[in-house]
């Protein structure tokens, strides 16, 4: 029998071994909000971190390559994030296993790789984690089967980071030096400049030319009128280039007497959905259906997949990875879809087979379309907990890629041919069948147009005919949609770059955005007319694709990255020396403001600076004295009624309105001011564009009346 001692001495050692810690697994992602989510779904055993994105880059202050050495990069710790690197060090030593977890694709490979070097880790080593949407199941089934990081991946990063930066630190400090400083080359910001410029030469140089249509309405016994359109001649298409071509065709019949149904044709036509989104045909759906900027965009979504949190379930991740080139979609997702579609719309409006959509040209297919992570969370059970912006990116997301697995719509159309003496008037129907995926995602409106009941050798009456004038028009400006569509269509840039590459533009003051149309500033203009006399392998579209397919066969394992820098590189740096020799210092000249300074008296002008144009003393530096340049609206100042309201430029080149006795008045307001005072709550009231149109709401309650246009 043991002794008492003996029996204490166990209970003692037991105590000791439940009170010992148990290591925990370190992960490391980019976003804190992300750590939340995925720190959640991996239990206690976990600690979830994030290195708030890049932790090591090429220096601000140098070239940062060893063209010595192959282009060796020469990285640095970014400076900040000393404190992040100290704290991520002292856990990882603390850890059983440190996962690196950061974004799927080439940039978070590459976060990755200077995560392992700065832990001290070896690449080799399974410790790679990717998912492609921030769900439970999705995270799980990652750590279940880490990898060792794919230096392929990283390569092609690599390979873009420093052609970037031979691009930027090479072509830059020649443009500091001939134009003025702060200014920015690279290769796919420099191609978008090009093809806005090149636009914006199409429209100036543009010829209108004059054409006629001839507008008809039509009537067959008691029915509804019709309307048709002249079509030509003995049913053969005939164009109306001027006046004389209409009444040509106005002598040969008469309006009193019958017209006969010469053809009828009736066809039932398909029509398909759209493919789910990849990155760029969100960017575009997005700007053009919801006037979001691009950045916007990206930076919703980005909150959308890093997780939202739904009550007390905790954050969740509501779509996959929002930077894809791929329509893609997974089995399981596409079974889920089905299912619901099934349940909650009938049996025939699940496809069998849904459309799979076209990929662009050198898509890298790396991960699924944009979809929501489930299906059966819809914006009505998510709207709840998402801010407006969110719900409404949702919403369309959700939207398009159910639609995506959904049938066509089938709708009936009719095309009637109405003739008088060999002159053919045409009229087109068409009436909805069956709504197919249009019950989801409706992303044009089409209205039905029910023509009569007509037959061959009907006779119908021309109740007016209605000649017009029109001329055609020059090809429209860019949008942000229709600028991210032409790159893409080009091959130039990648999901990741878009974004960034129309900002950058719009930051060095290169383009600016009217009613949402990019137009060229003068500093635009110089520094595009530079590249092409100097750079023209830069602007070469076909060039800058090939680059990218170069970087896509780098992360194939078919190409050495050295190689492909070096083949850049060699013509490149000629082309540099050679415009630093033949370049001529440019001249911007100051224009008279026609105002005299309040200061000094002296004649103030009007500079270019980074943001734009304003108004200095042209006595600088001896007198530093400068305004904004502002335009008056014809608005009394609703807080002081003694200064005008004056539109205005912020920093980001947004327009403002203020008072002119700013800094006495401080009356500010991003919306346009309406003159008069709210007949509710006494406010003043501003001017909105509205999905409806122009109105003028309250600024304080929730007045609002239409404005009236004739």
């Amino acid at each position: 029998m043991p002794s008492q001692t003996a029996e204490k001495k166990k209970t003692t050692t037991k105590k000791k071994v439940t009170k010992r810690k148990v290591k925990k697994n370190l992960v490391i992602v980019e976003s804190p909000s992300k750590a939340k989510t995925i720190e959640k779904y991996l239990g206690s055993r976990y600690k979830v971190m994030a290195s708030i994105g890049h932790l090591r880059d090429l220096p601000k202050s140098s070239m940062g390559i060893d063209f010595e050495n192959n282009y060796e990069p020469h990285y640095i710790s970014i400076r900040g994030k000393g404190d992040v690197i100290k704290e991520l060090r002292k856990e990882a030593k603390k850890a059983n296993h440190v996962y690196l977890a950061s974004d799927p694709d080439r940039e978070g490979e590459a976060i990755a790789w200077h995560l392992s070097f700065l832990l001290g880790l070896n690449p080799e080593d399974k410790n790679r984690v990717v998912f492609n949407e921030i769900t439970k199941d999705a995270v799980k089934s990652a750590f279940k089967a880490p990898r060792a990081i794919n230096m392929d991946l990283v390569d092609a990063q690599q390979a873009r980071r420093v052609l970037d930066r031979l691009v930027g630190y090479s072509i830059s400090p020649l443009l500091w030096a001939k134009v003025k400083k702060g200014l920015s080359a690279g290769r796919v910001q420099s191609i978008a400049l090009n093809m806005i410029i090149k636009r914006q030469r199409e429209i100036q140089n543009f010829v209108p030319e004059e054409y006629w249509t001839m507008e008809a309405d039509f009537k067959k016994g008691k029915s509804k009128k019709f309307g048709a359109t002249f079509y030509g001649i003995s049913s053969q298409k005939q164009s109306l280039a001027n006046l004389n071509d209409v009444q040509a065709i106005l002598a040969k019949f008469d309006k009193q007497k019958p017209f006969n149904v010469k053809n009828v044709v009736k066809k039932e036509r398909k029509r398909q959905p759209a493919a789910p989104f990849t990155t760029s045909t969100m960017q575009q759906t997005a700007n053009n259906t919801l006037k979001f900027r691009t950045a916007k965009t990206m930076m919703v979504a980005q909150q959308l997949y890093e997780g939202i949190s739904l009550g007390k379930g905790g954050p969740v991740g509501l779509i996959t990875y929002m930077r894809t080139d791929s329509t893609r979609i997974s089995a399981v997702a596409k079974h889920e879809a089905a299912q619901f579609i099934h349940d909650e719309y009938g049996e025939e409006y699940a496809a069998i087979k849904p459309v799979k959509g076209k990929m662009p040209e050198g898509a890298q297919d790396a991960h699924e379309a944009i979809r929501p992570s489930s299906v059966l969370r819809t914006p009505e059970k998510v709207a709840p907990y998402l801010d407006k912006d969110q719900l409404k990116l949702y919403t369309l997301i959700w939207s398009r890629f159910v639609a995506s697995q959904m049938t066509p719509a089938i709708i009936d159309t009719v095309r009637v041919d109405l003739d008088q003496n060999g002159v053919t008037y045409r009229a087109n129907g068409s009436q909805q069948k069956f709504p197919g995926f249009t019950k989801v995602y409706q992303d044009a409106k089409r209205k039905d147009n029910i023509l009569p009941d007509l037959a061959v050798g009907d006779e119908v009456l021309m109740q007016a005919n209605n000649p017009s004038q029109h001329f055609t028009l020059p090809p429209a400006q860019y949008t942000e949609a229709s600028l991210i569509k032409n790159l893409e269509e080009n091959g130039v840039g990648r999901p990741s770059t878009y974004a960034p590459t129309l900002s950058v533009i719009q930051k060095r003051y290169y383009v600016k955005l009217v009613s949402r149309k990019f137009e060229p500033t003068e500093l635009g203009e110089i520094v595009d007319r530079i590249m092409e006399d100097c750079f023209p392998d830069i602007l070469n579209m076909n060039f800058t694709a090939d680059l990218e397919n170069s970087l896509d066969e780098i992360e194939d394992g078919k190409l050495e990255w050295i190689k492909v820098i070096d083949n850049f590189y060699q013509p490149f740096a000629k082309e540099v020396t050679a415009a630093d020799q033949k370049l001529a210092k440019v001249k911007i000249k100051d224009e008279p403001a026609g105002v005299d300074c309040d200061i000094c008296g002296a004649p103030m002008v009007m500079k270019l600076g980074r943001y734009g144009k304003f108004i200095a003393c042209s006595r600088f530096p001896d007198c530093r004295n400068t305004k904004t340049i502002s335009k008056e609206i014809g608005v009394l100042c609703p807080t002081c009624h003694q200064g005008q309201v004056v539109e205005r430029k912020s920093k980001k080149n947004r327009t403002f309105y203020g008072c002119d006795r700013y800094p006495d008045c401080e009356f500010i307001s991003w919306d346009k001011p309406a003159g008069r005072d709210c007949p509710k709550c006494q406010h003043f009231l501003i001017t909105k564009k509205t999905k409806k149109g122009m109105q003028v709401k309250c600024s304080q309650c929730d007045y609002e009346e239409e404005i009236q246009t004739n």
